[in-house]
C-alpha cells in the first residue's frame, strides 16, 4: 500500500515508543477488559390477545354489558366519551330501532404492526322491521401490552358513524272494536268530553252545581270539591262525559259561562259500560310492561288492553305496529332508510253477547255481590254474564281519571272482580245433582225405588254428630227423586254416607265429571278452578284422612268444595241438553263476517249418567218450579214458561251469618234454550232471593214484563264491608294468550 508522503517515520517512531514503554519497569496486571453490548429490546407481556378482546367486547355488546365493553376501549376512545354516555349511546340507538336481540360473529382478523383489525357479522333483530345486517370491522390497538378497542359510534351500526342516529316513524293502526252479535258496540274508538269549570268564572254557583249534577254522574259535593281549592284562573276538569251527551245537552252547559269542554279521541265503552267484567278496559302500557311491548314493536305511549278482551285481544284488536327506519343527523335531517315494514289491520272482536239484554242482567243484579251467568245450552255460548257490583271502563278513561277511578279502587266490594269466572263458593245444595247422580250410578240406587225417611234429624255419624234436615218437622217418606226435588237434606246425608262407604272416592270423581274442579277452558277472560276435595288433597294440606263425614258434607255442597258460577251453568246446561259438556265462549268471532274467524261449539265432555237417570234428576228439577214439595214453587207462578231448576243456600265463613243464595236453572224445561245461574253473596235462601232473580233474567230474555221481586229479593242498602272474595289483580301479563276461538 502506498503511504502518503511525510507520514512513515511519525507513525513508525510512535508505534516504537509505545513498545518500548510497554517493556519497561515493574511488572503490570492486567485490567479487566470491559465488554459494551447493546442491549435487544425486552419482550412485551401481552396481558389480553386481540382475540379475547375482541371476542370479550362482541359477547358483550349482545349481552347489553355495556360497562363490560367501555372497559375494552383504548384510553384515546375513554377519553372521547365516558361511561355513563357510552351506555346511554347504545341503549338509545338500539331503543330506536326497536332492537330486540344483537349477534354479533367474527369472521377474519388483520394484523398491521400494532393494529389489528377484526371484521365481524352484526345482526340487529328488531321487533318492528325486521333483522337488519351488515359487516362491521373493529380496530384493536396495542396499549401497555394490552389489545384495546378503538371505538367509534359505526361500532353500534355502520350507518351510525359521525354522529348520525336511528330515527323510527310508527305506523300504528286504529285500535279495531267490540261488538255485541248485533253489531252493537261495547268497545269503541270514539270521542269523550271533558267539562271543566273556571272557578274565577262562576257567576252563580248554585245554577252551576244544579246544571252540572243533572249532566254529570256527581253530587253537588263532589262538584265542588273539584275546584273549590283551585287557583281562580285554573282549567279544572270535572268529569267526562260521551260526546252524544253533550250534544244533549249543549243548551244548558253552553248557559254557564265558567264552564268549558274539550274534546278528546278516544276508547269509549257506551252505556256507560256494558260487561265491563268480559270486555275488560285500555290503559297506558303499565311501567312494569314497558320492556315487555316495547320487544313487541310497541312505542311505549299507546293505550293498551290490562284486562278482559281488551287484554287478551291486544294483538287482534290492536293490529301490528309498522314503521320506518331511517338514519338522521343529529338535527334530524333524513340522510337514508334503513328498513320497513307496513302496520298490519286491527281486527274486531265480536261477543256472543246481545247488549239490551246483558244490560237489563246487568240491572236485575244491581249492586248486589254475586253474579249471574246465562248460557245457550246447545253450543255454550254465553249470552250474558255480570258481576255485581259492576264498573264504568270510562272512568279510567280521560283526563279526570284518576280522581273517578279512585271511587272504583277504593270500594270494598271489590267491583273490578270477576265474581262470575273467578269467585268461588260453596254450592250448597244445587250439588244435590251432582250426589243423585252418584247414588243412581254409583250406589245402584234408584230414583222412584229407593227410599229414605225423614224425621228433620240425622244420626248417621252417631249422636255425637246430629245433623238437621232445613225442615225442622221432616219430609216423612220420601223417595231419592223426590229428595232432590224437595231439597232434603237427610236424603242426602244418608247417601253421602252410603257412597263413602262403596268408596270414598266416588262421590269426588262424579263431581269432577260434572265439570267441576276445573276450569271450563273459556277463552278470553280469567277464571278460577275451583277445588272438588278428595283424599289425596285433604292428606297433603292437612295431613289427615278423609272421614265419612267429609263425604257427607259434600253431599250437599258443603265442606271444603269450592266452586264458579261458571261451572255451575255448565253443569245445568248439560243437564238440559242431554247430557253434554260444552266449552263456555263468550267470542262469536274474530274480524269480518265476510272472512272472519268463527267460533264453533266444542263438546268437551258427557255427564257420567245413563238417559233414563238423567231423565229422572231433570224431572225432579222441573218439580222444583212445580210440585208441592218444590222449593222454589211459589216463584215461578204465572210465569207462563216452564222452568227447572234448583235452589242452594250454601253457609260461608265470614263475618255476615247470612248463607250465599243459589238458583240454577234451564228454560223452558220442555226443550230448553238456556241455563242460568244466580248467586248472591250473603244473601240468604236461595229460594227467597236467587230463585226470584232468575224469574226476572227469564222475563226479561222473553220480552217479558219483569215482575217485582218479593219481601226479602229487594236490593239491600250498599254497605261499605269488606268481602272474603279476594279481589283480582286488574294489571296482567302484558303477553297475551293465542286467539283460541
Amino acid at each position: 500500500m502506498t503511504r502518503p508522503p511525510g507520514t512513515s517515520k511519525g507513525i513508525d517512531a510512535i508505534l516504537l515508543v509505545v513498545v518500548l514503554l510497554a517493556g519497561c519497569g515493574a511488572p503490570q496486571t492486567t485490567p479487566p477488559s470491559t465488554v459494551v453490548v447493546t442491549p435487544s429490546p425486552s419482550p412485551t407481556v401481552i396481558l389480553r390477545t386481540h382475540e379475547e378482546t375482541a371476542a370479550a367486547f362482541l359477547s358483550a355488546y349482545e349481552a347489553a354489558d355495556y360497562a363490560t365493553m367501555y372497559g375494552l376501549l383504548s384510553p384515546t376512545s375513554q377519553q372521547a366519551i365516558d361511561a355513563d354516555g357510552f351506555a346511554r349511546r347504545y341503549e338509545n340507538a338500539l331503543r330506536a330501532a326497536t332492537v330486540v336481540t344483537v349477534a354479533a360473529q367474527p369472521l377474519s382478523a388483520l394484523r398491521e404492526d400494532e393494529l389489528v383489525r377484526v371484521a365481524f357479522h352484526l345482526t340487529l333483530e328488531t321487533a318492528l322491521v325486521g333483522p337488519l345486517a351488515a359487516d362491521v370491522t373493529v380496530s384493536l390497538g396495542l396499549h401497555s401490552g394490552e389489545w384495546l378497542v378503538e371505538w367509534d359510534e359505526g361500532l353500534i351500526w355502520p350507518q351510525l358513524a359521525g354522529g348520525r342516529y336511528f330515527h323510527m316513524d310508527y305506523v300504528i293502526p286504529a285500535r279495531a272494536n267490540i261488538y255485541d252479535r248485533a253489531g252493537m258496540g261495547l268497545a269503541v274508538e270514539g270521542e269523550i268530553i271533558t267539562v271543566g269549570v273556571v272557578p274565577g268564572q262562576i257567576e252563580d254557583e248554585e245554577a252551576l252545581l244544579d246544571a252540572l249534577e243533572s249532566v254529570l254522574s256527581l253530587s253537588r259535593e263532589e262538584i265542588r270539591d273539584r275546584y273549590a281549592s283551585a287557583p281562580a284562573d285554573w282549567r279544572v276538569p270535572i268529569a267526562d262525559i260521551p260526546a252524544a251527551a253533550s250534544i244533549e245537552h249543549n243548551e244548558l252547559l253552553a248557559s254557564l259561562p265558567s264552564v268549558y269542554r274539550e274534546t278528546k279521541e278516544a276508547r269509549t265503552y257506551p252505556h256507560d259500560g256494558v260487561a265491563p267484567h268480559v270486555v275488560g278496559r285500555v290503559a297506558p302500557v303499565p311501567a312494569s310492561q314497558l320492556e315487555a311491548y316495547n320487544a313487541r314493536g310497541y312505542r311505549g305511549d299507546e293505550w293498551v288492553g290490562i284486562s278482559g278482551l281488551e287484554l287478551w285481544g291486544e294483538e287482534i284488536l290492536g293490529g301490528r305496529h309498522g314503521g320506518v327506519l331511517s338514519i338522521v343527523t343529529a338535527d334530524g335531517t333524513w340522510v337514508t332508510t334503513v328498513a320497513e315494514r307496513a302496520a298490519e289491520p286491527s281486527r274486531s272482536l265480536v261477543t256472543t253477547f246481545e247488549r239490551d239484554f246483558q244490560e237489563q242482567v246487568e240491572g236485575i243484579l244491581g249492586g248486589r255481590k254475586g253474579a249471574i251467568v246465562v248460557l245457550d245450552v246447545h253450543t255454550g255460548a254465553v249470552l250474558a254474564l255480570a258481576s255485581g257490583p259492576g264498573y264504568d271502563q270510562n272512568l279510567f278513561i280521560g283526563p279526570t281519571a284518576g280522581i273517578d277511578s279512585a271511587q272504583v279502587l277504593s270500594d270494598p266490594r271489590n267491583p273490578l272482580f270477576n265474581r262470575a269466572t273467578q269467585g268461588t263458593y260453596p254450592l250448597g245444595s244445587v250439588f244435590k245433582i251432582v250426589t243423585i247422580a252418584a247414588a243412581m250410578e254409583g250406589a245402584a240406587m234408584e230414583p222412584e225405588e229407593t227410599t229414605f225417611f225423614c224425621s228433620g234429624y240425622w244420626e248417621g255419624l252417631g249422636s255425637a254428630f246430629g245433623k238437621t234436615c232445613w225442615r225442622a218437622d221432616g219430609h216423612g217418606t220420601i223417595t231419592l227423586q223426590d229428595g232432590l226435588t224437595a231439597s232434603c237434606d237427610v236424603v242426602f246425608y244418608t247417601v253421602g254416607l252410603a257412597l263413602h262407604v262403596v268408596d270414598i272416592e266416588v262421590l269426588p270423581t262424579y263431581g269432577r265429571g260434572f265439570g267441576f274442579g276445573e276450569q271450563t277452558g273459556i277463552v278470553g277472560v280469567r277464571e278460577s278452578a275451583g277445588l272438588m276435595p278428595d283424599s289425596a288433597w285433604k292428606l297433603e294440606v292437612f295431613d289427615e284422612p278423609w272421614w265419612a263425614g267429609d263425604t257427607v258434607n259434600i253431599s250437599i255442597g258443603q265442606g271444603y268444595m269450592l266452586v264458579t258460577p261458571l261451572q255451575v251453568v255448565r253443569m245445568m246446561a248439560a243437564v238440559a241438553n242431554g247430557g253434554t259438556l260444552y266449552r263456555p265462549y263468550v267470542i262469536q268471532r274474530i274480524g269480518s263476517a265476510t272472512d272472519g274467524q268463527v267460533t264453533q261449539p266444542l263438546e268437551i265432555g258427557q255427564l257420567p249418567v245413563t238417559p233414563e237417570h238423567l231423565a229422572a234428576i231433570q224431572e225432579a228439577l222441573l218439580g222444583v218450579t212445580t210440585s208441592p214439595l218444590g222449593t222454589a214453587r211459589f216463584q215461578f207462578v204465572g210465569l207462563g214458561i216452564a222452568v227447572a231448576g234448583k235452589t242452594g243456600t250454601a253457609e260461608a265463613p265470614g263475618p255476615d251469618p247470612l248463607p250465599h243464595s243459589w238458583f240454577a236453572s234451564y228454560a223452558p224445561a220442555d226443550d230448553p234454550e238456556i241455563a242460568i245461574v244466580v248467586v248472591v253473596e250473603h244473601a240468604g235462601e236461595g229460594s227467597t232471593v236467587a230463585a226470584p232473580l232468575t224469574r226476572q233474567v227469564i222475563e226479561a230474555y222473553y220480552g217479558i214484563d219483569l215482575s217485582p221481586l218479593p219481601p226479602g229479593a229487594e236490593e239491600p242498602e250498599a254497605e261499605e264491608t269488606t268481602t272474603e272474595t279476594p279481589a283480582a289483580e286488574e294489571t296482567e301479563e302484558a303477553q297475551t294468550p293465542s286467539p283460541e276461538p
